[in-house]
């Protein structure tokens, strides 16, 4: 497995605690790319009024720093394009009744 699929597996950890599901899942993760030993993770959030915003995005660090061989982690915040429930796997719409 390359360090981007094991980031990958790391950031499915992460669970959005106001739905249930993992930020990957969801389709909040955009990219993720490796530079040496940094991790650049393109994200965002359902909604820019997250109140959970700062304690994902730590999560998200800390999961790809769990990573072996990766020692830092860029966040990347992204607004655009705007998530919504179509980007999130099958199983998470077929849950959520979508």
């Amino acid at each position: 497995m390359n360090k981007v699929d094991e980031i990958y597996k790391e950031i499915r950890t992460v669970i959005d605690p106001e739905v249930g599901f993992d930020i990957v899942s969801l389709g909040l993760i955009y990219n993720v790319k490796v530079e040496g030993k940094k991790a650049v993770v393109t994200m965002t959030l359902s909604t820019k009024s997250c109140p959970l915003h700062e304690l994902i995005l730590s999560w998200v660090k800390d999961a790809s720093m769990r990573v072996d061989g990766i020692d830092e982690c860029e966040i990347d915040l992204v607004w655009e394009p705007a998530w919504s429930i179509e980007m999130a796997e099958a199983h998470v719409k077929e849950k959520l009744k979508f």
